[in-house]
């Protein structure tokens, strides 16, 4: 555990200043998936299936109604379960293309294996239709008994029946929004996209958004704009961050976390870190550290005296109560 400990922080540590493609830290306004959700019956169970609920036989009835059977009788049959089936739906979609469906059990159905879903609307939060999904379920890992037989998928599933209107041909402005709002990167984004287009095109009105105006060489051209910019590369700021995840034993930092000058004694172990002692060292349980120390570094030096991974936690969270620390402490 101490070794994966030293790696994440390593590796976090030398990557806090990569460049970054703006396509991987921005979305655009408008562009994102649009979450889909239908009831439906899933049919042909070997005995796995509800076996009689008010929704299924419900639901079996109007069914047959459909059918043209004017008067169905009662229906109670295990080989019926009703599900719930959800999709996404993405930026663009147009109609006839497929998309995968999941589909998960709402009665008490033992297993949906080897069944298939009848024709189930898809709606959007609009309550309109955009899709219909059918077919014979899959359900990964059966031969290695999976333990979650009432969840299945259908790949490609679904078809598009309606589009959700969205052209960017007329547009004279895009929005962007970054996924992790901060100052420093908005406006590193928009003197990376206004020295690379050669104007004052771009601009941000807050840590999360930047406002683009179409420079007229791409009016009409929007598609080719977005293809150029979220090529561009920029430094993607990060603060002080760590995030501890107690139930596994896994501490994750990112940023410059550094620490001022502090002592630390826990148990039997006693750390100082100060201006002296240019090295880490050791006087009996005494550990000197610079004033300079990371976090990567006062890890490994405690790695390399048999630091348990409580002790750690324990100490992090110490320090940062004491001032010490100079980062953010997240608990998940």
């Amino acid at each position: 555990m101490r070794k994966l400990f030293t790696i994440l922080l390593m590796t976090l540590v030398s990557n806090a200043f990569a460049d970054n493609r703006l396509k991987d830290i921005v979305s655009i306004k408008g562009v994102r998936d649009n979450p889909l959700i239908g009831y439906g019956l899933v049919i042909g169970l070997n005995g796995t299936g509800d076996g009689g609920g008010e929704v299924t036989n419900s639901s079996l009835k109007k069914m047959f109604q459909t059918l043209g059977l004017d008067k169905p009788q009662e229906v109670s049959s295990k080989n019926v379960a009703a599900v719930i089936v959800t999709a996404k739906l993405p930026p663009f979609g147009r109609i006839g293309q497929k998309l995968d469906v999941t589909i998960s059990s709402i009665g008490d159905a033992n297993s949906l294996a080897g069944g298939t879903l009848l024709v189930t609307p898809l709606k959007g939060g609009d309550g309109k239709v955009y899709a219909v999904a059918n077919g014979a379920l899959s359900i990964g890992g059966l031969k290695q008994g999976a333990k979650f037989a009432t969840t299945g998928a259908i790949p490609s599933g679904a078809t598009i029946e309606q589009e959700i209107a969205l052209s960017f041909d007329k547009k004279k402005s895009i929005r962007l929004s970054l996924n992790r709002p901060d100052f420093t990167t908005a406006a590193r984004v928009v003197k990376t996209i206004n020295e690379n287009l050669g104007g004052l095109f771009a601009s941000a009105t807050d840590s999360a958004t930047i406002d683009l105006i179409i420079p007229t060489n791409y009016q009409r051209k929007v598609v080719n704009l977005i293809a150029v910019i979220e090529n561009y590369r920029v430094n993607q700021d990060s603060k002080a961050k760590i995030v501890i995840n107690e139930k596994t034993g896994t501490i994750v930092a990112g940023g410059d976390v550094t620490l001022n000058k502090v002592a630390i004694s826990h148990g039997d172990l006693s750390i100082q870190v100060g201006e002296e002692g240019g090295k880490d060292g050791k006087k009996g349980s005494l550990f000197m550290v610079e004033q300079k120390t990371t976090l990567k570094e006062l890890v490994n030096a405690l790695n390399a005296i048999g630091t348990n991974p409580d002790d750690l936690i324990s100490i992090f969270q110490t320090l940062k109560s004491n001032g010490a620390l100079i980062a953010d402490i997240e608990f998940i």
